[in-house]
């Protein structure tokens, strides 16, 4: 027994115990058995079991009882028959709710395995409807067909996950509104169903999404009281717990600034930029301040004059970092972040670029959080080609804030005396507080913490020396910004300081610029002839503690800078004399020459003009009378007579007597004081 198009049929083999073949050819030749497919090879002729007559059928039936309780219909509702609906997935991936969202993956597969079945039901239905016309048989029931097909779900559900109802009424139901509407009728009411809102308008709305943007915080259960309390007031719907936390869910974008304030909505709501790292060395430097998580012991005297050691300190290190591969360029440890500490930190940056390239080195680009900006804007203008500051309370947008998380955890996890990830961390990432209690009394002192975290620099640079130098060697030479030693000292060197806190100055004497450093007595001088028109400034002298040839002058207002470099000692007897002392002492000499020159031209200069001055203010004694009237000699001439006596020729002015100082005079009387100079 086997189906051919949705129709029950057996061949003569399947029935030869029931009746003959010359019973079987009469019967289809009168028209009481219906033969549905011919013989042909390998294929025996088929006949419709519904065609046979009463007592045949019923012996069939007997005989073929158990293949018969599973019919055509229940046969081809088979997993494996069910084509899933392309244009169903489509619909349900693309459909968008009224809230704004789509459809879950879940019932996104499940609505479409809902289109799918019916699909197969609507051609299950059509098929047996068509192929009983061709053999004018019964018509099949709609409710006999639907029962068989709600009898079948539950066996699709493991393979097609589905959420037809298996009651017939309303599975046929489902289907007729199916047919009419299409896919949209198989979505879930709890997603259509609007009507059964308790915040409906506006002004509900607004008063629940006021409640919660609050910066007060307030739990769902106090929004839910406020809200009741208005509702009531109102007559509107009061609202439960679970519908403040759905629209807690459904707002959180708008609530999010009013809870967390604006930095946190910045840092976590908006959308951040994706960057790379700069391609070559001192293209972009980043600078900031980090406590260190390694605690020292220090001891102090408390108001009752009584010693008390403390093992909570933590120092702080400012670090200039290059970008390009996270390289520490510049480092300075202190008690407190300041801004001498971070000019410490440039300091040694640069001088650090000397090191490496043999001339001290800026970057392309700079980058600082705003803390002592304005005290330290020039001295970052002077470090780079361009300063940009980072936005304020975006620490994200700093290189520098990921590279103190590395090293944390890289690095100073590994010291006896680190004390965590600060006081925002997890408790599970903490070490473990009576350990660190126990262990105390050996944390380092503060020399030793201070040597401690510069170990972890210096080990950090030798990490990645060899790296950085390649980048270095990619660095475009227009992109290259050379510092001059006029820079460097204006704004990272160092200067005297009096008793009272006054920056120390000092004037320029026949001897230079005489300047204690350290205790110890230093002379300096400058071969800009300028310098010395300023004697009467009071000079501020900053210097580098690690090169003490060369200085800076700067007067108190800023406006006046020399660079000083100190003086050549000569030796007062000539059998001391060694290489190089010929040379600079010509240069002083040439240099004096210059002066006296300058001196002479300034001078004579001056008297040439003062005397015609004089010759100007004797002519300009004209007559009053020719001022006053226009009397005329006797060629009837006035004007000639008036300016004859302002008339001076060039003759006139080679004969005026003046006096030019005489250096040449006094040649031994400076030589003499030249030699006591030595």
């Amino acid at each position: 027994m086997e189906y051919y198009n949705n129709i029950q049929a057996v061949s003569y083999d399947d029935i030869s115990d029931i009746l003959s073949l010359s019973t079987l050819k009469v019967n289809v030749h009168r028209g009481n058995i219906t033969k549905i497919r011919r013989a042909c090879y390998d294929k025996p002729a088929l006949y419709s079991v519904e065609s046979f007559p009463l007592k045949y059928r019923k012996a069939i039936e007997e005989k073929f009882k158990d293949e018969m309780k599973e019919d055509a219909t229940t046969k081809l509702l088979d997993a494996e028959e069910i084509m899933i609906d392309m244009q169903a997935v489509k619909f349900y991936s693309e459909y968008v709710l009224a809230n704004g969202r789509h459809l879950p993956a879940d019932k996104q597969m499940e609505y479409v395995n809902n289109a799918s079945i019916l699909n197969r039901c609507k051609e299950i239905y059509q098929t047996c409807c068509e192929a009983r016309n061709r053999t004018s048989g019964t018509r099949i029931k709609k409710g006999e067909f639907w029962k068989k097909v709600s009898d079948k779900l539950p066996k699709l559900q493991e393979t097609l996950p589905n959420s037809l109802p298996t009651d017939t009424m309303r599975l046929q139901k489902k289907f007729n509104d199916y047919e009419k509407k299409g896919y949209e009728v198989l979505i879930s009411g709890k997603f259509m169903n609007m009507n059964n809102k308790k915040v409906k308008n506006e002004e509900q709305e607004a008063t629940i999404i006021s409640l919660l943007s609050d910066y007060r915080n307030f739990y769902d259960t106090q929004v839910v009281d406020l809200y009741n309390a208005i509702a009531k007031a109102k007559d509107w719907k009061a609202i439960t717990v679970g519908t403040v936390a759905n629209w807690r869910k459904k707002y959180d974008l708008e609530i999010y600034a009013g809870r967390k304030g604006k930095t946190k909505f910045m840092l976590d709501r908006t959308m951040q930029n994706k960057r790379s790292r700069p391609s070559a060395a001192l293209l972009y430097w980043s600078t900031d301040g980090w406590d260190v998580e390694l605690a020292y012991q220090r001891e102090t005297i408390n108001k009752d004059g009584k010693k008390v050691i403390t093992y909570h300190n933590r120092l702080t290190v400012v670090v200039v970092l290059d970008a390009c591969i996270d390289y520490p360029l510049g480092y300075a440890i202190g008690e407190y972040e300041s801004g001498d500490l971070i000019g410490r930190a440039l300091r040694d940056a640069v001088n650090h670029t000397r090191d490496l390239f043999g001339r001290r080195m800026g970057a392309d680009q700079y980058q600082s959080d705003h803390f002592a900006i304005s005290k330290m804007t020039q001295a970052y203008q002077s470090i780079a080609d361009k300063y940009i500051p980072a936005r304020v309370k975006n620490p994200r947008s700093k290189v520098v804030e990921r590279y103190f998380l590395t090293l944390n955890d890289g690095k100073a996890r590994f010291e006896r005396n680190w004390t965590g990830h600060g006081i925002a961390s997890k408790r599970q990432i903490r070490p473990n507080v009576d350990v660190i209690d126990r262990i105390k009394k050996d944390f380092p002192t503060f020399e030793e913490a201070v040597v401690q975290i510069a170990e972890i620099i210096e080990k950090e640079r030798k990490e990645k020396i060899e790296k950085y130098m390649e980048l270095y060697k990619k660095l475009p030479e227009e992109r290259k910004y050379y510092l001059t030693d006029e820079q460097y000292l204006l704004n990272f060197g160092s200067n005297n300081i009096k008793r009272n806190g006054e920056v120390s100055t000092n004037r320029l004497e026949g001897s230079g610029m005489n300047i204690t450093i350290a205790g110890k007595k230093r002379h300096y001088d400058c071969f800009d002839l300028e310098f010395r028109r300023h004697s009467y400034e009071d000079w501020v002298i900053k210097y580098d503690e690690e090169d003490l040839t060369k200085v800076l002058a700067v007067n108190k207002e800023g406006t006046l800078r020399f660079m000083l470099e100190e003086k050549y000692v000569q030796p007062m007897a000539l059998a001391d004399r060694k290489e190089g002392d010929g040379r600079e002492l010509q240069r002083v000499f040439d240099y004096n020459e210059d002066l006296k020159k300058h001196v002479t031209e300034v001078l004579c200069n001056a008297q040439a003009r003062f005397q015609t001055m004089l010759r100007d203010m004797q002519a300009g004694q004209i007559d009053e009378t020719l001022s006053k009237l226009m009397i005329t000699d006797s060629r009837g001439q006035h004007k000639n007579q008036r300016n004859k006596n302002r008339m001076i020729t060039d003759k006139e002015i080679e004969e005026i007597d003046y006096k030019p100082v005489d250096f040449e005079n006094n040649v031994e009387e400076e030589e003499e004081n030249l030699a006591n100079l030595y």
